[in-house]
């Protein structure tokens, strides 16, 4: 279980607006959850957004990347969850913006 993090703290503060927003630790990062449906994960202290075919252009315009680690058998699996760019962290109208399209992304692709 991750530790306990300021920077979780202050991205829950910041996507406030968009109602029940709550957040869960899993796989040393936690999973945010919009009315029960994950929409983001933070990992080491950044903020990813749900990205599907749907919202992606935004994300590749931006230079982000997907959130990738390496799993135990040494190859790299890549999720489908890009890197929120800073100038969007900084304008919290964008932000939100940026949220409810992966909020959207995620209620339409979810299993």
């Amino acid at each position: 279980m991750p530790k306990h993090s300021e920077y979780l703290d202050y991205t829950l503060e910041l996507l406030a607006p968009l109602g029940q927003i709550t957040s869960r630790a899993m796989f040393g990062g936690y999973g945010i959850y919009r009315d029960g449906v994950i929409f983001a994960i933070v990992v080491d202290e950044t903020l990813y957004f749900k990205v599907t075919a749907d919202n992606q252009a935004d994300y590749t315009q931006a230079g982000s990347q997907p959130f990738t680690y390496s799993k135990s058998d040494g190859k790299t699996a890549t999720m489908s969850y890009w890197e929120v760019p800073l100038e969007v962290l900084e304008d919290q109208d964008q932000l939100l913006a940026w949220a409810r399209k992966a909020y959207a992304t995620a209620l339409k692709h979810r299993k």
